[in-house]
């Protein structure tokens, strides 16, 4: 699948698509709070962050409301809209590009819809009450991502028996309870969920599998940016994860390339992603 219909606009996924991670939240894992001025959100603060991700080669702005870092306690409806969608409708109105909404939601998904989102990116893959109704309605691409548990007790020791099997049976089920539900099937993205429910040992097996889901022909979603899971493997805090971050992303698109499959890539390092992608693509031509 080289592009996806989202909304009025197009994702052209002939190379890898990079989306700019935008956590309007004050405890995500890794940049939470950082737009916040005095306990509050700061539009001024969102905006400029979405412009410098834009300028910097963000093929889509990744919006999200409710944090499900490790640990994380689900948020009320009113809280997630209240956070969600002013930004959503401020960065529509200020800027031509495309936006997901990382939300698990109904009513986040209806209202988001409403101002002008272009994907629906769950953590949940529409398992919470009405989502997957939602979702549908929306006309809207969705991600379907793999989590054991939820987001408060997903990494109190999780056990799979063959985690590349058991991801991939839940999100071929999910999907087809989409396209039962009326979501065509060119409109599935597919998310292994990196770090949702699964040790470093399940995050490599999976990660080394990649092409067993491009090869599905649905895009695939990667988002390992600044993870635990980097931070494993070199032994540093969150902070000093971007040469991880950027590595296992051309690897991705490695993996992706030679499967022929699409892929998009969740960072928060948007300019030294795109810049490793262009060294990867420019080698890889001569």
């Amino acid at each position: 699948m080289t592009q996806l219909k989202c909304g009025n606009q197009i994702l052209d996924l002939a190379c890898p698509a990079v989306m700019g991670i935008l956590n309007i939240t004050p405890d995500s894992f890794s940049d939470g709070g950082q737009l916040f001025s005095d306990g509050q959100l700061d539009q001024s603060k969102t905006l400029y962050a979405v412009e410098t991700m834009l300028a910097d080669g963000a093929d889509i702005i990744d919006i999200g409301g409710e944090s499900t870092r490790p640990g994380a306690s689900p948020i009320s409806v009113e809280q997630e809209l209240d956070r969600v969608i002013p930004i959503l409708t401020a960065v529509k109105q200020r800027f031509d590009c495309l936006v997901s909404v990382d939300t698990s939601t109904a009513e986040v998904i209806k209202q988001a819809t409403i101002a002008g989102a272009n994907i629906i990116n769950d953590v949940r893959a529409l398992q919470r009450e009405d989502a997957l109704q939602a979702a549908a309605a929306s006309g809207l691409p969705v991600c379907l991502m793999h989590m054991q548990n939820q987001p408060d007790s997903m990494q109190n020791n999780p056990e799979y028996r063959d985690v590349v099997s058991e991801v991939s049976s839940f999100l071929a089920q999910r999907k087809k309870d989409c396209i039962a539900a009326g979501i065509p099937a060119d409109q599935i993205i597919l998310d292994p969920g990196f770090g949702f429910g699964k040790t470093l040992a399940h995050n490599l097996t999976l990660f080394n599998a990649l092409n067993q889901f491009a090869v599905t022909g649905h895009p695939v979603l990667v988002g390992v940016s600044r993870k635990s899971m980097i931070g494993q493997m070199l032994d540093c805090d969150v902070d000093q994860r971007l040469i991880g971050s950027v590595t296992m992303a051309v690897l991705a698109a490695q993996q992706i390339s030679a499967a022929k499959g699409s892929l998009i890539l969740r960072v928060h390092d948007v300019k030294e992603t795109v810049q490793a992608l262009s060294v990867w693509q420019k080698s890889s031509q001569i």
